[in-house]
């Protein structure tokens, strides 16, 4: 379903954005032009009304986009494992001794190997999604894999020992 977000202007103030939820509840974002933000809940009853105003400072704002990217990511991963059965998702953590620290995501050629794909790789708090072929790995970086239970084990192989059959 495609929710409908309406901004309206606020001059002398910033930006409102305004939505109605599949429940019929209407809530919005008033964005100040100070940098503070305010959750706002309606009035079921007067939908002019504000119920509830919530001022959010930087780091609540920011840990409230975490938590509904969170959730709504999860719902959609949970989504596509009902799509396809038998598709698997896990870290891969790239030991010091992996034969493959400090080389190139192409050099593993996991994806013609094993039938799974690295989509993202963890390193340092920092996510790199859809790493290009020449991305290097260094030691305790963290691989997210997508594929099969025999992709995904032989993809723990490879960066293991090399050897994809374990």
């Amino acid at each position: 379903m495609r929710v409908r977000v309406e901004q309206t202007a606020l001059p002398g103030i910033g930006v409102r954005h305004d939505m109605v939820t599949e429940s019929g509840r209407r809530l919005g974002v008033v964005s100040h032009r100070s940098g503070r933000r305010d959750l706002v809940l309606y009035d079921p009853d007067d939908p002019d009304a504000c119920s509830a105003d919530i001022p959010l400072t930087d780091d609540e704002a920011e840990a409230l986009a975490d938590i509904l990217g969170a959730s709504l990511m999860l719902g959609q991963l949970s989504g596509l494992r009902e799509q396809a059965a038998g598709l698997l998702t896990e870290q891969v953590a790239i030991p010091a001794s992996s034969p493959y620290v400090n080389r190139q995501l192409g050099d593993t050629k996991a994806r013609t190997r094993t039938g799974a794909s690295i989509v993202a790789v963890l390193r340092d708090g920092e996510v790199n999604v859809s790493p290009a072929p020449s991305y290097r790995f260094i030691a305790g970086d963290v691989v997210v894999v997508v594929g099969t239970r025999h992709g995904l084990d032989a993809v723990t192989a490879i960066f293991a020992d090399g050897d994809p059959d374990g």
